[in-house]
């Protein structure tokens, strides 16, 4: 199979239209590229939810602030397409910004209440930039399953609040963590660390992974948890940028755990000059 690499919203619509008209389930996986393992997961599961899988990568200028890493973030579209491939995908788009957000572009999307907060509150714009982007690409593509990873999980309560309110109909599928073998969730700005950064970077998941287990133990105040989590921080010289304990669904931060209440520890810290988050669920024991 050679994979197919569209460029055009009109391209993307008509690909669309044909396995609509031919009854073919469709997969959206949408990415910004320099894609790891956790990506190709999202594929392959894709590949198993439906009869074709279509992938983007773009990175999208919306969901960047005035000093972020835009010019900086890794790219590597060859590299991109022979994994895409590689994993199942039939169909990767990739377009300039200007197709995506052409002169004139005058339209976002904002959801309201699980933006606030956690990433939300550190980076303001950002999931106004996300919900816009997730929203065009339902809209192009009119997918019957979109797959994205927990790890960015506001994100993922995010665009799961904006498919159900403006009535789009897409199965909104969050899948796992995908993490290295000492627990260091995958994340294309891991390629930004040094050696002694990479391992400072692994206090995120222990710290998660030691919250987890004093909920289990039968720790139920959220504030011993978030400071287990803050003491890993610390001892690796991490700067925080926040730890939270919050409902699952709402993303508002709980006093206690309640027995049959889903909730999720988060975390964002600075490795160096690198910004990297994670999450775990947390239950009462």
């Amino acid at each position: 199979m050679t994979i197919a690499t569209l460029t055009t919203v009109a391209e993307v619509q008509a690909y669309s239209a044909k396995l609509w008209a031919h009854g073919k389930r469709l997969a959206l996986v949408p990415t910004m590229g320099f894609l790891h393992d956790g990506h190709l997961s999202l594929i392959r599961e894709g590949a198993k939810r439906a009869d074709v899988v279509a992938t983007t990568i773009f990175v999208n200028p919306a969901q960047f602030g005035p000093t972020e890493d835009l010019s900086r973030y890794p790219r590597d579209l060859k590299g991109d397409l022979a994994k895409c491939e590689s994993a199942g995908a039939a169909m990767v788009f990739t377009p300039e910004p200007r197709e995506v957000y052409p002169p004139g572009y005058q339209t976002y999307v904002e959801v309201e209440k699980v933006s606030q907060g956690l990433c939300g509150e550190k980076r303001p714009g950002h999931f106004r930039g996300v919900a816009t982007v997730v929203a065009k690409l339902l809209a192009m593509f009119r997918p019957h399953v979109a797959l994205f990873g927990e790890k960015d999980y506001q994100q993922l309560q995010v665009i799961k609040a904006l498919n159900a309110d403006l009535n789009l109909g897409v199965e909104i599928l969050g899948m796992p963590t995908v993490r290295e073998a000492d627990g260091l969730a995958l994340s294309s700005r891991n390629t930004y660390l040094s050696a002694d950064e990479r391992r400072q970077a692994l206090a995120l998941s222990r710290g998660l992974k030691a919250a987890q287990q004093l909920a289990k133990a039968g720790e139920r105040d959220a504030t011993v948890l978030v400071e287990r989590i803050r003491s890993f921080l610390r001892d690796a010289k991490l700067r925080e940028d926040y730890v939270a304990v919050v409902n699952a669904q709402t993303l508002r931060a709980v006093p206690m755990l309640e027995p049959g209440v889903a909730a999720r520890a988060l975390v964002a810290a600075f490795v160096g000059n690198t910004r990297l988050i994670d999450n775990l669920s947390v239950a009462a024991g």
